[in-house]
């Protein structure tokens, strides 16, 4: 159980950090940045918070429903960092190969939640 707390604190912690982040770009970026390059960190910002809360129902999910949890942390995080990390740096940067790289995160998000969907569904016929 101890393990389950935490997955969830590390949840909780990168939700808090993409709320650092996004009040970072809302406050010190808007000025510096382009439109394109501060809608490019914001998109980041979002797709960080969103699978944030997608790792904390992770958790929950696992405990409550008992689904074995393999993959689906471990690409979600993967996803966090190339996805986000990337629209991160390519809009303080503007360097293309940051960029190039953001889809292989956007591979990683898809991945986790279809192996859970799978996992969800093969639950169901066991009941």
């Amino acid at each position: 159980m101890a393990k389950q707390y935490k997955n969830l604190g590390m949840a909780f912690f990168l939700l808090a950090l993409s709320i650092i982040i996004g009040a970072f770009a809302a406050h010190g970026l808007e000025a510096q940045l382009a439109e394109k390059y501060l809608k490019t960190f914001k998109t980041g910002v979002f797709y960080h918070q969103l699978h944030a809360v997608g790792l904390i129902l992770l958790s929950l999910t696992e405990v409550s429903f008992k689904i074995k949890v393999n993959w689906e942390r471990p690409l979600l995080y993967l996803g966090i960092l190339l996805f986000s990390g990337n629209c991160y740096i390519y809009a303080i940067t503007q360097i293309k190969l940051f960029a190039l790289i953001v889809p292989f995160g956007g591979v990683s998000f898809i991945a986790a939640w279809l192996i859970l969907a799978y996992k969800s569904f093969k639950f169901s016929k066991a009941e």
